[in-house]
C-alpha cells in the first residue's frame, strides 16, 4: 500500500507540473486532476476497507461538491437543484479571486476529508501537493486562498445535504441476524463476516423514487429436489470448469472484494482490494482521458457515474435483503459436494442480485450515453494489484464480462447475474433520463 501510494504520488506530482497551465490571460486546471482526486479517494477506501455501497456514497457526494462549483461557473452545466431528490439550492460564496477548476478539485477533497474515516489523515498531503503545484506555475496567493475558501463553502453545503440522507440512522436499527431457514443466506468462510449494509435501502436515493423502484423478478425458488430449477442452477455452478484459465483470469480481474482473506498458517490476513464501484470510477477516468473531455464535462461524467453507482447499490441491496438467498458455496456444499470451493471468496451478503451485474451495467449505460456504443478502451485499473490490463470494445462488453466473472468465480447463480444486468440497465437509463433535465 505504501509503495503504491508513493508511486502514485510521484506520478501525480509529475502530472501536476503541467496540470495548472497558462491559457493566454487565465490559468486552467487539467481535467486529469479529477481522476487523480478520485484515485486518492480510492486509496483511502482501500486503507479503510470501505464496503462497496458506502464507497459509492463517498464518491457521489464528493463529486457533487466538485460539480456544483462547475455549475455555478460554467453556464453549460446547470445545478442539480431540482434534479436530484431534495437537493438544495447551492449558495455561491462571495470570495475574492479564485480558480473555479481548482475550487472544484478542492471541494471534492474537502468533502472526502470529512466523510471518509481516514480522509482527514490521508488526503491533506495530496491536497497540499496540488496547491503547491499551482503556486509554482503562477497562481497567486489570493487565487489559492479564494479557491480554498470557495471549496470549503460548497463542501459545507454538500455535507449538510449528505447528513440528511438518513445513513446516520442505520446504526439505530437492530443488528441483522441470518434467518437460518432452508435456502436463506448464512455467513460464509473463511471470515464468516456479518452482512454488509443490510439497511442500505433506507438511505435517500439520488434519482430513484425509492430503492424498490426497479424491483426485479423473484429468484428461482429454492428446492432440494434434484429435478428442480434451483438444483439445476446449483449444478450449473458445480459443473462449470473453474480451472479454465480464461475463466480464472476474468474472475480475478473483476474480483474487487474488499473483504478477501488469505490463509497464512494459523492466521487469516486481509488482502487490500478496491470495490467494484472504485473500478468503474477508474474506468471513467480512463474514458475521459482517452476522449480528452474538458474539465467541466469530466466533472459531470464522474458525478453521473458516481450517482449511478449509489442508486444502483441501493436498488440491488433492496433486493438482496428481501430475497435473502443462499450463496452457491453454502448450497453446493450442503446438497451436492461438501468439499466444493468457489474460485473466489464469497462476499458477506445475500446472493440475489449480483451487485457487480447491477452497478457495472448501470455505469456502462451512463458511460455509453456520454461516449457512444463502440468506445474501445483498455482497462488498466487492476494493474496496481498485479493483474494484466484487459481491452474492451465497449463499456457494455465490459459490464457483461463483469457479471459473468461472478459465475466464473463460483459466487453467484446465473439468474442473479442476468436479472442484475436488467436492473442495472433500468437504473442507468433512469439516471441518464433524470440528469437530462
Amino acid at each position: 500500500m505504501a509503495k503504491f501510494s508513493n508511486l502514485l504520488l510521484g506520478m501525480l506530482l509529475a502530472v501536476m507540473g503541467t496540470a495548472c497551465k497558462k491559457n493566454e490571460s487565465k490559468k486552467e486546471i487539467a481535467p486529469t486532476v479529477i481522476g487523480q482526486v478520485t484515485a486518492q479517494m480510492t486509496d483511502v477506501m482501500v486503507h479503510d476497507v470501505t464496503n462497496p455501497p458506502l464507497g459509492a456514497r463517498f464518491y457521489s457526494y464528493a463529486c457533487l461538491a466538485g460539480y456544483e462549483v462547475v455549475a455555478a461557473n460554467d453556464k453549460a452545466y446547470p445545478s442539480m437543484h431540482g434534479v436530484l431528490n431534495d437537493f438544495p439550492e447551492i449558495e455561491k460564496p462571495k470570495v475574492g479571486e479564485y480558480s473555479y477548476q481548482l475550487a472544484a478539485a478542492l471541494a471534492i477533497l474537502e468533502t472526502a476529508k470529512k466523510m471518509q474515516p481516514s480522509g482527514g489523515a490521508l488526503l491533506p498531503k495530496y491536497q497540499q501537493s496540488l496547491i503547491d503545484s499551482c503556486k509554482k506555475i503562477g497562481f497567486t496567493d489570493e487565487v489559492l486562498a479564494g479557491s480554498q475558501e470557495y471549496a470549503l463553502a460548497i463542501s459545507k453545503q454538500i455535507l449538510k445535504y449528505a447528513k440528511g440522507d438518513r445513513y446516520n440512522r442505520i446504526s439505530n436499527f437492530p443488528r441483522y441476524e441470518p434467518h437460518g431457514g432452508p435456502g436463506t443466506w448464512y455467513p460464509t468462510p473463511p471470515g464468516y463476516f456479518p452482512p454488509v449494509e443490510p439497511y442500505f435501502k433506507t438511505v435517500r436515493p439520488f434519482t430513484l423514487d425509492s430503492s424498490s423502484q426497479f424491483r426485479p423478478a423473484p429468484p428461482v425458488a429454492f428446492s432440494e429436489a434434484k429435478d428442480s430449477d434451483f438444483y439445476k442452477l446449483m449444478k450449473r455452478n458445480y459443473d462449470d470448469d473453474q480451472k479454465a484459465q480464461e475463466h480464472r483470469v476474468i474472475a480475478a480481474f473483476w474480483d474487487c472484494n474488499p473483504f478477501a482473506l488469505e490463509n497464512k498458517g494459523h492466521l487469516l490476513v486481509g488482502m487490500k482490494k478496491i470495490s467494484p464501484g472504485a473500478h468503474w470510477m477508474g474506468i471513467t477516468d480512463i474514458a475521459c482521458q482517452k476522449a480528452k473531455t474538458d474539465f467541466s464535462k469530466t466533472m459531470l461524467i464522474n458525478t453521473a457515474v458516481a450517482i449511478g453507482l449509489m442508486d444502483g447499490f441501493m436498488a440491488c441491496w433492496d433486493e438482496k435483503f428481501r430475497s435473502n438467498r443462499i450463496r452457491p458455496e453454502t448450497a453446493i456444499r450442503k446438497y451436492i459436494d461438501p468439499s466444493w470451493k468457489p474460485f473466489l471468496q464469497t462476499p458477506p451478503f445475500p446472493e440475489y442480485l449480483s451487485g457487480h451485474s447491477v452497478i457495472s451495467t448501470a455505469a456502462a449505460v451512463i458511460l455509453t450515453h456520454y461516449f457512444g456504443d463502440n468506445f474501445a478502451y483498455t482497462d488498466t485499473v487492476e494493474e496496481r494489484f498485479n493483474l494484466k490490463a484487459r481491452p474492451f470494445k465497449s463499456f457494455l462488453a465490459a459490464s457483461e464480462e463483469s457479471g459473468l466473472s461472478r459465475f466464473y468465480g463460483g459466487i453467484h447463480f446465473m439468474d442473479a447475474i442476468e436479472n442484475g444486468q436488467k436492473q442495472g440497465q433500468q437504473v442507468g437509463e433512469w439516471v441518464v433520463k433524470t440528469l437530462a433535465k
